[in-house]
């Protein structure tokens, strides 16, 4: 299975849970075809990838209107028709619904989105964990 990771940052801690991500699915045998910003994607490994993992961290006034940071930008992104997809944020206090925003965004594109996780910017070693499992348990590895 090859997965292309597609990232809005701020601080970093985006970017971070990405790696985390990307290599604990590497580590279980799966290709990462990119790792690349959303504002720059890698038109080449979102092609050749199997599933797009997109991610951005969570913007709002403590604990009212979050929303996916980078959102207009995450609309912009390549038609994903017969890709899966599945979306992650970062976040400080709370995510609201932010995955659900995500998951409409990138369900515009066209992509099956099969799931997503919030992350907290504390927890990003067991989270991106997490993320890594649920992945490797929905989608089924080839043959």
């Amino acid at each position: 299975m090859n997965a292309a990771i597609l990232v809005e940052s701020l601080t970093g801690n985006t970017w971070k849970a990405a790696e985390l991500v990307a290599a604990n699915l590497q580590q279980a045998g799966w290709g990462i075809t990119g790792l690349s910003k959303v504002k720059e994607p890698d038109h080449a490994s979102i092609q050749q990838a199997d599933i797009v993992l997109i991610g951005t961290w969570t913007h709002g006034l403590f604990v009212v209107g979050q929303a996916p940071a980078g959102a207009a930008l995450i609309s912009q992104l390549p038609v994903m028709r017969g890709k899966q997809a599945a979306v992650f944020c970062t976040f400080a206090l709370n995510p609201a619904k932010t995955l659900d925003k995500m998951t409409r965004i990138v369900s515009g594109l066209g992509a099956d989105v099969i799931g997503g996780l919030a992350m907290n910017r504390r927890h990003l070693d067991r989270n991106a964990e997490e993320f890594a499992m649920r992945l490797l348990d929905a989608v089924p590895a080839r043959s």
